[in-house]
């Protein structure tokens, strides 16, 4: 391996990031690593692209629940890759492992809790792109958080932004088996297709053509019995506290709209909170690891094995594609759960 190719962070943004201004490909021309006691060399397969990388694209000073992207160094996200040498036992050269990777082809990894092996990744009919999306992070967020914050009932209705994304797709389906009425929002009219007729929401709206006021007043005539899985925030947050029945909770997963610009949307109505007694909680996926990751597992595998559900992945094909892949998701061009492949098992 005389060479490493990689996406390499250059300057913090105060928007949306651009290409070749605050990331770009690189390739290390003499990559020769020598590893120490512990650490592993992976040759890396698949990884994640996920909004909340956008936060990590700060000053290291500002604090945060996730370490800030460091100037001159490849990017990091979860991401599944073979172990092609090693010196630490709990990863012998050929595992496949779910870890936190850089943005390249090749990662020398030291030994962190956060690292595991999958089992039974080379003879799954799964693709690997499952383990960083419905079988991953997002899928784990989607779970946990409807078991802990949602804590949804049968017959109660449930309004999911960013709907064909990565959390939004397999929270609508888990709804639906457990027997909620489920509306979506998404960013255009082949999303709003894709969410009816695949994977069986019971309505959805394009929110660039029609404000998600006029379109929770038309399809939720009796308010919002419980949930608004909240990851878009702005205008789409507002418009939930209106509709949202007494007593709704509301899952924060993420406000996306707000992530690059320099003038947040003020929120003119949390007077809702109060006069409906609404609960609302934000969380970080960590939080559920230990208490929900193996029921979240098994469970959501067998529905995938099963054909019960489906999940979209949106796939860049090759680290050179990755920066735009990036940028493209924070817009919202992505269809389905974002991720760049990078090279074959």
């Amino acid at each position: 391996m005389p060479s490493n190719k990689s996406v390499v962070y250059l300057k913090h943004p105060t928007e949306f990031p651009v290409v070749g201004e605050h990331l770009a490909v690189q390739t290390n021309t003499d990559f020769k690593p020598v590893l120490k006691d512990g650490e592993v060399l992976t040759r890396n397969l698949v990884f994640s692209l996920d909004p909340y990388m956008r936060g990590k694209m700060r000053d290291a000073g500002k604090g945060s629940y996730s370490a800030a992207f460091e100037i001159g160094k490849a990017l990091d996200a979860r991401g599944v890759a073979e172990v092609i040498e090693s010196k630490n036992a709990k990863y012998p050269v050929g595992s496949i492992i779910h870890a936190f990777v850089g943005w390249e082809e090749y990662t020398v990894l030291p030994d962190l809790p956060t690292t595991r092996i999958i089992p039974g990744a080379r003879e799954t009919n799964l693709p690997l792109s499952s383990y960083v999306g419905v079988l991953g992070m997002p899928g784990l967020t989607a779970w946990a958080s409807l078991k802990d914050i949602g804590k949804p009932k049968k017959g109660e209705t449930i309004f999911i932004s960013a709907a064909a994304g990565a959390v939004g797709q397999l929270a609508g389906q888990l709804c639906k088996a457990w027997g909620l009425t489920v509306i979506g929002s998404v960013g255009s009219d082949d999303k709003v297709e894709y969410l009816l007729k695949e994977v069986g929401f019971d309505a959805a709206f394009n929110y660039k053509t029609k404000s998600a006021q006029d379109a929770l007043k038309e399809l939720a005539p009796q308010g919002i019995d419980i949930v608004n899985y909240e990851n878009v925030g702005g205008s789409q947050l507002e418009a939930a506290l209106d509709h949202l029945n007494n007593f709704g909770r509301i899952i924060a997963c993420g406000m996306i709209s707000q992530y690059n610009t320099r003038e947040p949307y003020g929120i003119k109505n949390l007077m809702h909170v109060v006069s409906k007694r609404l609960t609302m909680r934000g969380f970080i996926v960590a939080d559920f690891q230990d208490q929900y990751f193996a029921d979240f597992f098994k469970g959501v595998r067998e529905l995938l094995l099963s054909k019960q559900i489906v999940y979209r992945v949106d796939e860049a094909q090759g680290i050179d594609k990755a920066p735009e892949a990036f940028v493209g998701m924070l817009r919202g061009k992505n269809f389905g759960k974002a991720v760049v492949h990078v090279a074959d098992l």
